[in-house]
């Protein structure tokens, strides 16, 4: 194995605990061999006894959760070290799935409610549909940041088991609303207890994954969306046919189900979801005696998230951060260039799949078929999020590979745009769903973010940013599609073709922009001599991506 993975493929050497646990015959990296650490983007940083040392007294100084299992030349196989990545993709990676299916479960099901005369029995047109779900995004990033900061504060572990919780008391709400007023009131509860999820649990994912472990894990956990969706459209379809059961509507039976339903999968995440790797001990699900994982285990999840990335460790996980702080990350420029792609990289997709199943419905087919027929898209959509993921980590390459997926949906749009009215049901509907099946870049943007924060502190605020830039997007494209358009929105897809056209030249100017700051980057460090850069990184008060040792990525 290479030595910037933190160990060597060599069984030679036998094995010493150093905390007295027992273990088969095992070489790994060493404090004199460990050299280089490539994604840290420090060129020649080696862990000496003095970097040791400084990086130890910060973890001491931040009360580090892990601090106490912090040990440079601790030794582990490449086998125990995958053994382990597959318990945390079992015991925390699939539950943070479960509870973003929970999300979007009930975010989306308004799109399938539409579809059962919701509107006309509401008094309500496409405009005042555009309105409500303008008021959901806008409460949605106006919670992004309060709740990040209230997460990092209480833990993700206690906040994010509340919201989801919440919202789903609120969902289930929905289906007593007898007016416009309710409808709107619901919406804007929704996005306040939705808002912070995603960055928190993101936040909450970087405690336990390595930088280039997290896109993949990202990308499969931003299949929730496409799987919400199927499941949400069998769901539909069958719980819509209630309609008329004890004299109640079908969009009315969705919203109660289904937020009854996510609602146990609130309650259960008060025991799933362990504090920090070194604190899955004390609580309901978990054994209170041992936790999930051995001391062995635990020493090898802190040093080898610490030598991928020593600032994962400069905060505590209940630490709060203040205000200073996060104005020092909003004026951290360097980190803008992904945000703004944040803001309309997913709009030319957007309105077509909240608006997906409303489409079909309006050109003439019914309520059962108009969901059924918005599940193919979502399992093209589902296999080409994992598979650009996969790709953009497999050659380290982020804008260019993230812009493919603009290039997918630009023709896509053409058609649209090109073909008018003449294209037939079945046309047009492929191409709809075309444009919903596109590669979902969010994963590789996301932790593309979170990699150039570099820094606990940052990564919590440019996580809000980041998301907060996001459903800015998401409220420009709920308004595309207008009631004066509809049904074949000729004028809506010509300004999503436009945004479509200018994201493809901003993905290559946010890659030469990195290209050129790194390259300043490393003029500044060489003209450090060896002594000088080693009293840089003990010595200096730059953070996170502000250090002169550090390197975006693109």
């Amino acid at each position: 194995m290479s030595e910037e993975k933190g160990y060597k493929n060599d069984t030679s050497e036998e094995f010493k605990p150093t905390s007295g646990s027992s273990s088969e015959n095992t070489s790994t990296i060493s404090l004199s061999e460990y050299t280089t650490i490539k994604d840290y983007g420090s060129p020649g940083w080696d862990v000496s006894e003095k970097k040791a040392e400084y990086w130890r007294g910060v973890y001491e100084k931040a009360k580090y959760e892990g601090r106490h299992r912090y040990d440079p030349s601790y030794k582990w196989t490449a086998a125990e070290e995958k053994r382990l990545v597959r318990k945390i993709d079992l015991r925390i990676m699939l539950w943070a799935w479960i509870m973003f299916c929970s999300l979007d479960l009930n975010r989306r099901n308004i799109n399938r409610a539409i579809t059962d005369n919701m509107l006309p029995e509401l008094g309500m047109t496409t405009n005042d549909f555009n309105y409500g779900q303008t008021i959901f995004l806008a409460s949605f990033l106006a919670a992004e940041l309060p709740s990040g900061l209230i997460s990092k504060k209480l833990g993700p572990d206690r906040w994010i088991p509340f919201i989801i919780v919440a919202w789903s008391v609120v969902s289930a709400s929905q289906g007593g609303i007898h007016s416009r007023s309710a409808y709107f009131a619901c919406r804007c509860l929704m996005g306040l207890f939705m808002g912070g999820f995603v960055p928190d649990i993101v936040l909450y994912l970087t405690y336990f994954y390595k930088s280039r472990e997290l896109p993949i894990r990202l990308s499969w956990f931003w299949t929730g969306i496409s799987t919400s969706n199927i499941l949400g459209s069998f769901l539909a379809a069958g719980i819509l046919q209630m309609r008329g059961i004890g004299g109640l509507s079908g969009w009315r039976y969705l919203f109660i189900l289904e937020g009854c339903a996510t609602g146990i999968i609130g309650l259960l995440s008060w025991g799933f979801m362990p504090p920090g790797p070194c604190q899955t001990a004390g609580n309901i699900m978990r054994n209170n005696r041992r936790g999930w994982f051995s001391e062995h285990e635990e020493y090898i999840l802190v040093n080898r998230l610490l030598r991928d990335d020593p600032s994962k460790g400069d905060l505590h996980n209940r630490a709060a951060v203040g205000p200073s702080l996060f104005w020092k990350a909003l004026k951290d420029y360097d980190l803008w260039p992904v945000y703004l792609l944040g803001l309309t990289a997913y709009v030319p997709a957007q309105p077509v799949a909240s608006y997906l199943s409303f489409i079909l419905r309006q050109l003439g087919f019914s309520t059962f078929e108009a969901n059924l027929l918005a599940i193919p898209g979502q399992f093209l959509y589902a296999a080409q999020l994992v598979l650009i993921t996969w790709v953009s980590e497999r050659f380290d390459e982020r804008s260019l590979i993230a812009s493919i997926s603009q290039w997918w949906i630009f023709p896509f749009l053409t058609a649209l745009v090109a073909l008018k009215g003449t294209a037939s049901l079945w046309v047009r509907y492929t191409l709809l769903t075309g444009i919903i099946g596109y590669p979902y870049c969010h994963a590789i943007l996301a932790g593309w973010n979170s990699r150039n924060s570099n820094s606990v502190r940052t990564r919590t605020i440019s996580a809000a940013i980041y998301n907060m830039m996001v459903q800015s997007g998401n409220i420009i494209g709920t308004n595309i599609y207008r009631e004066d358009d509809k049904p074949l929105y000729i004028r809506g897809n010509k300004i999503l073709l436009a945004i479509c056209c200018w994201n493809i030249v901003l993905f290559v100017l946010v890659k030469m922009y990195y290209v050129w700051r790194n390259k300043a980057r490393e003029q500044k460090w060489e003209t450090l001599s060896e002594r000088e850069k080693e009293d840089y990184v003990a010595t200096t008060e730059h953070e996170g991506a502000k250090r002169w040792d550090f390197r975006f990525a693109h």
